[in-house]
C-alpha cells in the first residue's frame, strides 16, 4: 500500500463506495470513474478534500482531478477498494521529486523514462528474439529480415536522446519540440566522433599526454569541440534539456512578445546546444578518460579489484555515458592482441540485474510492477537491461544497489580468471560464442563466463529476496494526509471575462479557433458589452482595433480573449479599450467595452474565444461544466 491510502479510502467513500464503481481509469491528472449512480457521489466533500483539485462530470465519467501524482493515488484506490480497473492510459507526468540530491536525481531520471517503459521493453524483447532466430538459423544475419527487424528494435536505443529529450522537456517545462530538436542534434550523424574520426585527421589534440588527451576535429565559433558518440546516451541529453529550460525562461523575459514565437526557440537551441557540445559533452568525455585510467591503474595492481570496479560500476557508467572510454580500448585490444580482458567484467551486470528483476517479480504483489518485470527479465536475458534499470531497479534504489553489488562480486571473479572475449560479440546469451578461442576452439572462457552469469543471477535474486522487503502496510491517516498536502497540485482559476452562454471551441465557426490551433479553452456568447480581467496579471498584447487582448496571469498562464469572429474588419469601430499594453490589472478590472448590438447589426458573430495559449506549459486545463456564466465565475482551471 502506498502513501495515499488515507486519501484513497476517502475518495472511495465519497464516490458512493466501491459497489457504486463500474470501472476506473486515470489520465494525466484525473481519476476517471464510471459510476452506477452519480447521485450517490458527494461532490462537495470531494471538492473540499485535501489532495483533490475539483470534480468534473463529462462523457459519462465522474472525474476526480488529483494532479501529477494521480498514478500513485490511482494505485492506492485500486488497492484499498479491490476495484478491477479499466485500462489506464500511460501518463507523461510524474510526482515532483523530493529528498536528497541523489534521490532527486534518481526520481528525475526514472520519471523521464516512465513514459517510454512500454516501448523500451518491447524493443528489447524484439531485439533479443531477432538475435535468437538468427542464432538458431531461421534466417541469417545477412538477410533482409534480420536487417529490418534489427532496425525496428534498435531505433529506440539508437535515437534514445530524442525520446528522452521529449519526456525531459515535459519534466523541466521546456517546449517539447525544442527538446526533441536538441535530442536530434545529439544524434546527428555528421558530428558523431565515429563519423568525424573516419572522415578526417584531427585538427590538433588538446591536453596531450594527460588523462584528458582529446583529439579535436571541428570547432564551434572558434571554440574546440571534443567530439563523442551521443547516440544511446542518457545523462548528456537530460542535462542539456535542463539547461535549455533555464535558457528558454531567460529568453522569454528579455525577448519582445511580438517576435518571441521565433526568437525564443532559436536562441534556446543555439545557446543550449553550444554549451552542450562544448562543455557538457566534454565533461562526459573527461569523465570516461578518468574512469578508464583509474581502472587501468588498479588493474596493474590487482585484476580482481579492477574487475570488481568495472562490474560494480558498469550500470552507473552507462547512465552517465562514461562507459564510452572503454570502447576504444576494447576494440584496440581485439584488433591488436586478439582479445579483450579489460572491459569484460561488465558481463556480470546483465545477469545480476536480471536476477534482481526475477526476485522482484516473484515477491511483489503489485500487479503493475509484476507486469513490468516480465518483459524486463526477458530483455535482460538477451542482454538489454535498460527496461529493468530505468523501469524497476533504479526507481526503487535498493534493488539497483544490490545489482551493482552482485555485479561487483562476479566482476572480481572475472578479473581473477582473466575472462577474455575474442571477437565483437552480441549481448546476453549471444555473447558466449564470442568467448570461444578461435585458434584452439577452447571453451574455457565460455564455461567461466557461464559460471559467473549463473552466480550473478543467483546473487542478485537471493540478495533481493533477503534485503528488499514489501512496503509496510498502511501508514497512519495523519501521516498520509501530511504527505498528500505536501505534494498537492498547483492550480490557477481563470474567471470568465464576460457574462453569457458558454460553448465549446469546436462549435465556433472559425476553423483556427475550433481546431484548438490557437490555444485551448472555451467560447462565451456575451450578454453584455464588457470584458473584465479574468485573473490578476499583466496586459501583454492589446490589438489597436481593441477586438482582442492578451494577458499573462501572475501564475504564468497566457490568455487570449478574442471578441467576436472577424471583428478585426471593423477597424476598432464599436470597441473601447480601458487599459494599455503593459498595464498590471486585478481580477474584475474593466479591460474593454464594446457595442454588442452594433457589432451584431453589422453581421458579425460575437462568439468570443477565451483561450490559454501556452497549454504545453501546463499539465491539464479544466473547463467549466456550466452552460451560462457570470463575470468572474470559474471558466477555466489551469493545472501545473
Amino acid at each position: 500500500m502506498g502513501k495515499y491510502e488515507a486519501l484513497a479510502r476517502k475518495i472511495i467513500k465519497e464516490v458512493g463506495g466501491k459497489e457504486n464503481v463500474i470501472s476506473l481509469t486515470h489520465c494525466v491528472t484525473r481519476l476517471r470513474f464510471v459510476l452506477n449512480d452519480e447521485g450517490k457521489a458527494n461532490d462537495e466533500a470531494l471538492k473540499n478534500m485535501d489532495g483533490v483539485v475539483t470534480v468534473m462530470k463529462s462523457g459519462g465519467q465522474y472525474q476526480v482531478v488529483i494532479g501529477s501524482h494521480v498514478p500513485e493515488v490511482y494505485a492506492d484506490v485500486c488497492a484499498v477498494s479491490g476495484i478491477s480497473s479499466g485500462a489506464a492510459k500511460e501518463t507523461e507526468v510524474t510526482a515532483k521529486p523530493s529528498g536528497s540530491v541523489f534521490d532527486r536525481f534518481i526520481d528525475t531520471v526514472s520519471g523521464i523514462f516512465q513514459p517510454i517503459l512500454g516501448i523500451l521493453s518491447a524493443s528489447g524483447m524484439l531485439k533479443g528474439i531477432n538475435s535468437l532466430l538468427a542464432f538458431i538459423g531461421i534466417y541469417s544475419e545477412a538477410s533482409g529480415t534480420y536487417l529490418y527487424i534489427n532496425a525496428f528494435s534498435d531505433v529506440l536505443f539508437m535515437f534514445l536522446p530524442i525520446f528522452l529529450a521529449y519526456t525531459a522537456s515535459k519534466k523541466f517545462n521546456l517546449k517539447p519540440f525544442v527538446g526533441m530538436a536538441i535530442g536530434g542534434a545529439l544524434c546527428y550523424p555528421a558530428i558523431q566522433l565515429s563519423t568525424l574520426s573516419a572522415a578526417s585527421e584531427p585538427l590538433y589534440t588538446l591536453f596531450a599526454g594527460s588523462a584528458f588527451e582529446s583529439p579535436v576535429y571541428q570547432t564551434l565559433f572558434g571554440i574546440p569541440v571534443i567530439a563523442m558518440d551521443y547516440t544511446s546516451t542518457v545523462v548528456p541529453v537530460i542535462l542539456i534539456v535542463y539547461f535549455a529550460a533555464k535558457v528558454q525562461k531567460w529568453m522569454q523575459k528579455i525577448i519582445p512578445e511580438i517576435v518571441a514565437f521565433f526568437f525564443v526557440p532559436m536562441f534556446t537551441l543555439l545557446i543550449s546546444l553550444t554549451v552542450g557540445f562544448v562543455v557538457i559533452g566534454p565533461v562526459a568525455t573527461f569523465g570516461s578518460n578518468l574512469v578508464l585510467n583509474g581502472i587501468m591503474l588498479v588493474r596493474g595492481i590487482s585484476p580482481i579489484i579492477a574487475g570488481a570496479l568495472v562490474g560494480g560500476l558498469w550500470q552507473v557508467l552507462v547512465m552517465f555515458g562514461l562507459h564510452w572510454g572503454f570502447i576504444p580500448v576494447y576494440v584496440a585490444n581485439i584488433m591488436s592482441i586478439g582479445y579483450d580482458n579489460v572491459m569484460m567484467p561488465f558481463f556480470g551486470a546483465t545477469w545480476a540485474t536480471t536476477g534482481v528483476v526475477l526476485a522482484i517479480m516473484a515477491k511483489t504483489k503489485d500487479k503493475k510492477l509484476k507486469s513490468l518485470c516480465v518483459p524486463a527479465s526477458i530483455s535482460g536475458f538477451f542482454g538489454v537491461t535498460e527496461p529493468a534499470i530505468y523501469g524497476i531497479t533504479l526507481p526503487q534504489k535498493k534493488p539497483f544497489i544490490i545489482s551493482c553489488i552482485a555485479s561487483a562480486i562476479v566482476g572480481g571473479f572475472y578479473g581473477l580468471i582473466d575472462l577474455k572475449e575474442y571477437i565483437f560479440g552480441g549481448l546476453g546469451i549471444f555473447e558466449f560464442p564470442a568467448m570461444i578461442d578461435p585458434a584452439t576452439g577452447d571453451l574455457h572462457n565460455v564455461a567461466m563466463a557461464a559460471i559467473g552469469a549463473v552466480a550473478a543471477t543467483v546473487l542478485g535474486f537471493a540478495l533481493t529476496l533477503i534485503f528488499c522487503k514489501e512496503k509496510e502496510a498502511a501508514e497512519g491517516e495523519r501521516e498520509a494526509e501530511t504527505e498528500t498536502k505536501s505534494t498537492a497540485v498547483k492550480s490557477e482559476e481563470i474567471g470568465s471575462p464576460l457574462e453569457g452562454k458558454v460553448i465549446p471551441l469546436s462549435e465556433i465557426s472559425d476553423a483556427a479557433f475550433s481546431s484548438g490551433a490557437l490555444g485551448k479553452g472555451v467560447a462565451v456568447i456575451p450578454e453584455k458589452g464588457e470584458v473584465k480581467a479574468p485573473a490578476d496579471g499583466s496586459v501583454i498584447t492589446l490589438f489597436p482595433t481593441g477586438h482582442a487582448i492578451g494577458m499573462v496571469t501572475d501564475g504564468g498562464v497566457e490568455l487570449l480573449i478574442h471578441i467576436g469572429m472577424d471583428t478585426v474588419q471593423l477597424d476598432g469601430e464599436g470597441f473601447t479599450a480601458h487599459v494599455k499594453q503593459g498595464d498590471k490589472v486585478k481580477k474584475g478590472d474593466l479591460l474593454v467595452t464594446f457595442d454588442k448590438e452594433g457589432i451584431q447589426n453589422k453581421g458579425f458573430s460575437l462568439e468570443t474565444p477565451v483561450l490559454i495559449t501556452n497549454p504545453d506549459d501546463l499539465m491539464d486545463i479544466l473547463e467549466t461544466t456550466e452552460k451560462n456564466v457570470k463575470q468572474g465565475n470559474a471558466l477555466l482551471t489551469a493545472i501545473f
